[in-house]
């Protein structure tokens, strides 16, 4: 970033995040301590309300950054994280928005927990919940790292470090102070932001190639130096075995990964009935869709008008593909347009970011704090000291995922995403589904499911070239890769189903008939919905 341009991007950055702490400061000084009030907002949002915080919290870096790079570098392999990710909402729409909103109070384990013992589910449906944020987290500050670099003209560690730092520090205040309430309201403007500057970026790009995608299809491919392999499956994971199993393996998690991801499970309780959350899902289908029709225009783009060369020139893994593009679009580095729409472009993508983790260190925290917290200390917890847990973990959480932040800084982040997907399909689905369509579920059943789910994916993660045994592992310099696969969903995902079925035929406690029922007819009717 020029001088010229590095002044109006800061700025831009910093309205936003005064205008996000202003909404912070007025719903703290309207607080009621209440634990309904921190992790669900009292369930005062409207569907189309809910629907755009869940765009707003569901659309990340991995969406505006790394998807666009993917397919900017990749072409057509690229293309498979902007299906995954929005196929997988049929998944929620289907299955899990309404009877989740039904059965539970605030987290995942609260639904599991409704017909099963309270201690032992809640501890493993906590763990995995803290698990799967903080892996979501680490994409985010990649991003973070990735894009200050880009925007402060500095691609040294040192750049990439301060903006960790900064965007945990930013969250940490935000979910302290402000709760549920501020953070959707954060997530409302952050989705209109972002939604508003992409489809300007796209009317740029068909603007600039006249209507014709085909002109914009063969232009990025001859720019690619692929061809027309660019156009084709196998440019990523095509050739060996191990790339297309691993392509299957990516699949599966994006697609079964959103039904359990924490941060989304818990918007579907900041409404005040069931079809509400349906509703509210059809509002994020629909921006979430347009968005991610969007996201392959302009990968497309950047592949076409600034190309692959120049990417990876700022970025190896593509996380810089959008603010480039805006740039070129404008005009150049050294003229007004391009000044204006990179910095705004950055601050979007900033402000994306730190929403982001906004949301999914609320999840987190509220897993440790009314999961984890108040399952071991049941008697002695009341309300207002678990939402105190809740605000220092969230302190805790946001250490943790600075400093693995900066260790993974130079990997994709919508790859990184792809992972957490991956935990969040193995861990959480399986028990999530069980607990609501299988009456004979137990709850050895049910702890089986999450650690059965929860342990080979991350084993196989460490295993695999993602951590070792490649220039682009986390540790270069050792190689202790056993595992062929950079995803593991496609072997994890069975043995967490596995596992939550072998736990539950093996178990000596009967399935509670009564307790299902009563779930049962609470998850199709909302009677007796808190």
């Amino acid at each position: 970033m020029t001088g010229e341009q590095r002044p109006l991007g800061l700025l831009l950055f910093g309205v936003f995040v005064a205008i996000t702490l202003a909404i912070t400061a007025w719903v703290s000084r309207n607080r009621h301590g209440s634990a309904e009030e921190f992790y669900a907002g009292r369930r005062l949002f409207s569907p189309m309300e809910n629907g755009f915080a869940i765009a707003g919290d569901y659309l990340s870096a991995a969406s505006f950054l790394g998807v666009t790079g993917l397919v900017a570098l990749c072409g057509y392999d690229g293309l498979l994280y902007a299906v995954g990710f929005l196929v997988a909402w049929l998944v929620v729409l289907f299955f899990v928005a309404e009877p989740v909103r039904n059965c539970g109070r605030f987290t995942l384990a609260d639904v599991v927990a409704a017909r099963m013992g309270q201690r032992p589910v809640r501890i493993a449906a906590g763990t995995s919940s803290v698990t799967v944020s903080v892996l979501y987290l680490v994409a985010q500050m990649v991003g973070a790292g990735s894009l200050v670099a880009l925007l402060l003209g500095d691609t040294g560690t040192a750049a990439r470090a301060w903006a960790v730092i900064a965007v945990g520090t930013l969250m940490v205040v935000y979910v302290a102070f402000g709760g549920m309430r501020a953070t959707t309201w954060i997530q409302i403007v952050k989705a209109v932001l972002l939604l508003g500057c992409t489809m300007v970026l796209t009317t740029l790009v068909l603007v600039r190639f006249h209507g014709d995608l085909d002109a914009l299809l063969r232009t990025a491919a001859e720019r690619s130096g692929h061809g027309a392999a660019f156009l084709a499956p196998g440019l990523k994971y095509g050739g060996s075995w191990s790339a297309r199993i691993d392509f299957i393996s990516l699949g599966l998690a994006l697609v079964l990964g959103t039904a359990g991801l924490p941060h989304i499970l818990s918007r579907f309780y900041t409404v005040p009935t069931a079809r509400a959350a349906r509703r509210s899902v059809v509002w994020s289908v629909g921006l979430i869709g347009g968005f991610y029709l969007m996201t392959v225009v302009l990968g497309l783009g950047a592949a076409a008008l600034v190309g692959p060369e120049a990417v990876r020139g700022s970025n190896a893994a593509g996380n810089t593909a959008v603010p480039l593009l805006a740039l070129r679009l404008g005009g150049g580095a050294e003229s007004t347009g391009g000044t204006v729409l990179f910095a705004v472009v950055g601050a979007v993508a900033f402000a994306t970011i730190l929403v982001v983790v906004v949301g999914l260190t609320l999840a987190s925290s509220a897993a440790v704090a009314h999961d984890l917290y108040a399952s071991l200390r049941r008697r002695r917890a009341g309300p207002r000291s678990e939402v105190a847990v809740a605000r220092a973990a969230a302190v805790g959480i946001g250490v943790v995922a600075i400093a693995l932040g900066l260790l993974a800084r130079d990997l994709n982040v919508a790859f990184l995403v792809g992972l957490a997907f991956a935990v969040s399909a193995s861990a959480n689905l399986p028990v999530l589904m069980y607990s609501l369509f299988w009456r004979g579920f137990t709850t050895r059943g049910a702890v089986w499911a999450v650690y059965g789910g929860l342990v080979p994916a991350l084993g196989l993660v460490l295993l695999s070239s993602v951590v070792s045994g490649s220039p682009e592992s986390l540790f270069p310099a050792i190689d202790f890769q056993y595992f062929p696969l950079q995803n593991p969903g496609i072997v994890s995902i069975p043995l967490g189903f596995l596992a939550g079925w072998l736990g539950t035929v093996t178990s000596a406690e009967p399935a509670d008939e009564a307790r299902h029922a009563e779930t049962e007819v609470r998850s199709l009717t909302g009677a007796g919905a808190a």
